[in-house]
């Protein structure tokens, strides 16, 4: 088998980009999908080549045709319905946050566990030579030792009635946008004595619970610190990541959709050069390393601990915010 069966859950805005054409390209199938309302169902696979629509999202984790699953539900239906497809034997690529909060997490990583079923998270952005780059840059010693990385996440608003400006259904922007700059900053922690603790947060709530601007301070046991700016409200998209050396620094202009900006710009004392990357969408590098796995084996940089830790410390975050986790 050289290529994986996947079945869809939802009809989701994000499923073009981070599964339909990451697919088309890899040469993966898409071969059913369900949702709520099955003529949008049948409107989605119509559109993007699914080749079979079913009842229930059940449904689609028990075909015996399905290899692995991909759920970009709602951010409250991400742990039901990853617990699931694990229950059922079935892979699953989830869209982030893993979870609503930690001890969802950690019920979905122990069954995953239990299984010997991989479940791994959405961060693509990991997965790209963008931030791979700015990894390598500190561990070959260019930027010398860690100083301070900063991440910035921000977008225009959604819509009013958007799911994520919804309490019940886990929405806010920490859950939406700054779950990446959290797991962003914990993975610098190999250059920084360890994983980042939250220092001190600030939200702006749009509905009781529900925040529209949130940001975070952390600090790594080395003393090396951490920013993480998050924003549902701004008038442009901007993801960016930061990397700040003893010896200079590493921008990353567009970490999140390098397929659109792909520079990284190193600049060491006075002199600054930019480097191109590369347009490939860190969706499709997401993918493929997804079914090398699933088919081959091959180990994965991420999985359920990693998802368990990254739902801590946005519980923590939340708390430090004197916000309750979702």
């Amino acid at each position: 088998m050289n290529a994986v069966r996947i079945g869809v859950l939802g009809a989701s805005r994000i499923a073009e980009e981070a599964i339909v054409e990451p697919s088309n390209i890899l040469g993966h199938r898409l071969v059913t999908c369900a949702a709520r309302d099955k003529v949008r169902a049948q409107v989605f696979a119509e559109k993007y080549g699914v080749e079979r629509v079913l009842d229930s999202y059940q449904a689609v984790i028990d075909d015996p045709e399905v290899d692995v699953v991909y759920n970009p539900l709602a951010n409250s239906l991400h742990a039901p319905w990853n617990l699931a497809a694990v229950q059922a034997g079935k892979p699953v690529l989830t869209e982030k946050p893993f979870a609503r909060d930690r001890t969802e997490a950690v019920a979905v990583a122990e069954a995953a566990r239990e299984a010997n079923v991989v479940v791994m998270e959405g961060f693509h952005y990991l997965f790209h030579p963008v931030t791979k780059r700015l990894h390598q840059l500190l561990a070959d010693g260019t930027l010398g030792e860690l100083r301070h990385v900063e991440v910035v996440m921000r977008m225009p608003a959604p819509e009013p009635g958007d799911l994520r400006w919804s309490l019940d259904l886990a929405g806010g922007v920490m859950m939406d946008l700054g779950c990446y700059g959290l797991h962003a900053l914990r993975q610098f922690g190999a250059y920084a004595g360890g994983a980042p603790s939250i220092e001190s947060a600030k939200a702006v709530e749009r509905f009781p619970g529900v925040d529209e601007s949130f940001d975070a301070e952390l600090e790594f046991p080395s003393g090396a610190t951490g920013s993480s700016y998050n924003s549902m409200i701004d008038p442009d998209y901007l993801f960016t990541l930061k990397v700040i050396g003893s010896k200079g620094e590493a921008f990353a202009h567009n970490h999140i959709k390098p397929n659109q900006d792909d520079r990284v710009s190193i600049t060491i004392g006075s002199d600054t050069t930019v480097e191109h990357l590369g347009r490939r969408s860190s969706y499709t590098y997401q993918l493929e390393a997804f079914a090398d796995h699933v088919l081959n084996g091959t180990p994965l940089p991420i999985g359920p601990d990693d998802a368990v830790a990254n739902m801590a410390l946005i519980d923590d975050a939340y708390r430090a915010a004197g916000m309750s986790p979702r």
